[in-house]
C-alpha cells in the first residue's frame, strides 16, 4: 500500500471517522459551537442534519471528546432499536446494571429518573447523543420524548442530541411526533465544502498523516471539488483512488491522469460530473487530454 511509499504515518483518506483528521472548517466548526452553546443552556432537543457523507459521525465523536467533564455523553450509534431495547442502551450508556436479576424492566424507567437525579445533584448533565436518527422507529422517538420529560422544577435532566440525514427533518414534520419537533430548540444544517474549502481539507489530510501537501496539486485539487460537490466522504474515495494509481506507477505525486481514472471509477462523481450517455465519449476525449499533458510533463496544474 502506499502509507510507507509517501511516508505517511496513517492512511490519510480513510473512510473511518477519526477525530486526529478533524478540520476546522466553517460547516462542522459552525455546527459544533451551536450544539456546545445549546448544551450549555440546558436546552432539551438539538438536531444536526446533513446529506449522506458530510461528516456527520466525525462531528459527532468529536463533540463528545469535546465536552467537558461536567457532561455525561451517552453515545447510541446504532438507532435501529425497539423502545425497550433503546431503554437498555440509554442505562447501560449510564452505568445501569441491566441484567436481569438487578433492575426489572418495568422498573428500568425509574432506575434511569434516579440516575439522572443523582448526576444532577453532583452538577453534572447526561447528554444522549444519537447517530443516524433518521432511522428511529415512531415508538423509538416516543421514548425520547418520555425520556426528555424527565426534569426538576428548573432544568432538564437530559438533553438530546439528534445526528441525521434530511430524512430526519421529514420524519419529524409529520404530526404523530409533533410534541418532540416543537421541542427542537436549536436545528443546524451542514453543508458540503466551498472549494477554497477542499482545497485546504485536502492539504489537511496529507500533512496530518504525515505527507507532503504536494501529492495532490491545487489544480487537482479544484477538479476533485467540482466532480465531488465538496462532500468530504466523496472527497475521500477519489484522493484514495488517485494516491493509489500515482503508487502503483511509482510517481512522486498524483497527475490528471490518475485524477480522471479515479472520479470515472467513482460513481457518484462520475454521475455528477456528465450525463450518463456521455460518459463514454468524454471518457475518451478526457482522457486523451490527460495523456498529452502527461506526455508533455505536465504532472499536475
Amino acid at each position: 500500500m502506499y502509507q510507507g511509499f509517501y511516508h505517511f504515518t496513517e492512511m490519510p483518506f480513510s473512510l473511518t471517522p477519526n477525530t486526529d483528521f478533524f478540520c476546522a472548517l466553517a460547516p462542522h466548526n459552525e455546527a459544533l459551537k451551536v450544539i456546545l452553546s445549546a448544551l450549555s443552556m440546558s436546552e432539551g432537543f438539538i438536531k444536526v442534519t446533513g446529506e449522506v457523507g458530510t461528516g456527520k459521525t466525525l462531528l459527532c465523536r468529536k463533540l463528545i471528546n469535546h465536552l467537558s467533564d461536567k457532561f455525561v455523553a451517552c453515545y447510541l450509534p446504532n438507532p435501529y432499536l425497539t423502545p425497550d431495547e433503546l431503554r437498555i442502551a440509554f442505562a447501560n450508556e449510564l452505568g445501569i446494571d441491566t441484567g436481569k436479576d438487578t433492575v426489572p424492566q418495568q422498573g428500568l424507567h425509574s432506575a434511569i429518573e434516579n440516575k439522572l437525579l443523582t448526576l444532577k445533584k453532583e452538577g453534572r448533565q447526561a447528554v444522549l447523543i444519537i447517530d443516524e436518527a433518521q432511522s428511529l422507529s415512531w415508538d423509538a422517538l416516543e421514548m425520547l420524548r418520555l425520556f426528555s420529560n424527565l426534569e426538576t422544577e428548573k432544568s432538564k435532566l437530559l438533553q438530546i442530541v439528534l445526528f441525521g440525514q434530511p430524512e430526519l427533518d421529514a420524519n419529524l414534520s409529520n404530526p404523530k411526533v409533533r410534541q418532540i419537533r416543537q421541542r427542537i430548540s436549536f436545528s443546524y444544517t451542514l453543508r458540503t465544502m466551498t472549494s477554497a474549502e477542499v482545497d485546504y481539507y485536502i492539504g489537511h489530510r496529507l500533512t496530518t498523516a504525515g505527507g507532503s501537501e504536494q501529492l495532490i496539486s491545487k489544480g487537482l485539487r479544484a477538479f476533485i471539488a467540482l466532480v465531488t460537490r465538496g462532500t468530504p466522504r466523496l472527497v475521500n474515495i477519489v484522493c484514495h483512488k488517485i494516491l493509489l494509481r500515482a503508487y502503483g506507477q511509482g510517481k512522486e505525486s498524483a497527475n490528471w491522469q490518475h485524477t480522471v481514472n479515479a472520479v470515472f471509477d467513482t460513481d457518484d462523481c462520475k454521475r455528477r460530473l456528465v450525463p450518463r450517455q456521455s460518459v463514454v465519449i468524454l471518457s475518451i476525449a478526457v482522457l486523451a487530454v490527460a495523456s498529452v499533458l502527461h506526455f508533455y510533463g505536465s504532472p499536475g496544474l
